[in-house]
């Protein structure tokens, strides 16, 4: 499989994949460290927990079955990334998503984690290559690059994030 998914069948793999590498990481996380700001951040200098990290996923997550519900029932596209932001300001949007969940313990966002994983495979799932490799979306981007861009990609990358804080904080 090539690094970047190029139909429907090779998205599934790929969050599937990304998914349940990242999912293994968090089962050996003790409690006591998942509000601990010690993690790199998402914003160049700022530091996160692994609460915000969760967040930051879950909320990802719940915009790319928003985006894709809206462009069902209307025919065009939401606001992307998010009413009220810009595609320049993830960094405020990260905020966002910490301040969404942040009343959510470590279990709960885990299963918030899981749940909105399942409905965008399921969502994936419904669409066929057309839809998602064969129709710009959003630029020159069809809606499954834009999938992949807020799933599998962040998923990595959030692997390494964690795995660099495990190390350093001698739980590896």
């Amino acid at each position: 499989m090539s690094s970047v998914a190029k139909n429907q069948a090779e998205l599934i793999k790929a969050i599937q994949t990304s998914y349940e590498k990242l999912r293994e990481e968090f089962n050996n996380i003790p409690e006591d460290l998942v509000d601990e700001q010690s993690m790199e951040g998402q914003v160049k200098d700022t530091k996160m927990s692994v609460n915000n990290l969760l967040s930051y996923l879950v909320g990802w997550g719940e915009l790319v079955v928003k985006w894709d519900k809206f462009y069902q029932k209307e025919k065009k596209l939401p606001d992307l990334p998010e009413t009220g932001f810009k595609m320049n300001e993830m960094g405020r949007l990260a905020q966002k998503f910490y301040e969404d969940y942040k009343n959510d313990d470590f279990k709960t966002l885990l299963k918030k984690y899981d749940a909105v994983v399942g409905r965008i495979l399921e969502m994936i799932g419904s669409k066929d290559n057309k839809e998602l490799y064969e129709t710009d979306w959003y630029k020159k981007y069809p809606f499954g690059r834009m999938v992949a861009f807020n799933t599998s990609s962040p998923y990595k990358n959030a692997r390494g994030r964690i795995r660099k804080w495990k190390k350093e904080k001698n739980l590896i």
